[in-house]
């Protein structure tokens, strides 16, 4: 498999008042084109952090991050940005939509940020929202919300996912709905996808689980059959 992201001895330090604390230890890892990498941990287990600095939201203090075979570590703070808005999309708990704009609209201004657009119904179809591609935000649930943000996101056409506990505020239903659209945007389109979560019963939808506690990879499984977000057990 063709390597999309490597981190290479990476290292993150942050300053709390005069002690340094280490929020990642001696990382290792390589991520593959067109594969599901959950990051599953604990809080303060370092996930997010990891998650950060692949996507080039945070640098590194120490070591590597070799993006699609670019060294980006020592990318300018305007390089990054430039390099993110073309390279990545982001899903938070948070979803930042518009308010004024319906579905469909809030889903082109994702494809205006990019040059190799995705077609916009079919990405809409393929988070499940066809029948509700002219309503507006008030008029859909939080679930129906996180699900326009994914179209959003891959309408730009990224070459990673990355999505930071992306079911965080959902409930079960609705958050199994989300982690479907994460899925089949993985099957139907190929998009590589980073997820971080502390619900272990996700991480079956990965094709890897990379666990994490104290800044460092404690343990890396590969998932021989991926299970289908709506069977997975919850919490």
């Amino acid at each position: 498999m063709e390597k999309i992201i490597e981190l290479k001895n990476v290292y993150k330090y942050y300053k709390m008042g005069e002690k340094r604390v280490t929020a990642l230890k001696d990382i290792d890892l390589d991520i593959y084109k067109g594969e599901i990498v959950v990051i599953l941990g604990p809080s303060g287990s370092g996930k997010t952090t990891l998650l950060n600095v692949c996507s080039g939201l945070d640098i590194v203090s120490k070591g590597k991050i070799i993006f699609d075979g670019k060294n980006i570590t020592k990318y300018s703070d305007r390089r990054l940005t430039l390099f993110r808005k073309k390279n990545h999309g982001f899903i938070f708990q948070t979803y930042n939509l518009l308010e004024n704009l319906n579905v469909y609209e809030n889903v082109l201004v994702g494809a205006n940020l990019s040059h190799s657009k995705e077609d916009i119904d079919k990405i809409i179809k393929t988070v499940g929202l066809t029948s509700h591609k002219k309503k507006y935000m008030y008029e859909l649930s939080g679930g129906e919300q996180q699900r326009v943000s994914i179209a959003r996101a891959l309408a730009k056409n990224p070459k990673v996912m990355f999505c930071d506990e992306p079911t965080g505020a959902l409930d079960e239903k609705t958050g199994k709905k989300v982690l479907d659209a994460l899925v089949k945007a993985n099957e139907k389109i190929g998009t590589t996808i980073i997820v971080v979560t502390h619900n272990p019963g996700i991480a079956l939808i990965g094709d890897r689980i990379i666990k994490m506690n104290s800044g460092t990879i404690i343990d890396i499984f590969e998932n021989k059959k991926r299970i289908p977000a709506k069977d997975i057990p919850w919490g």
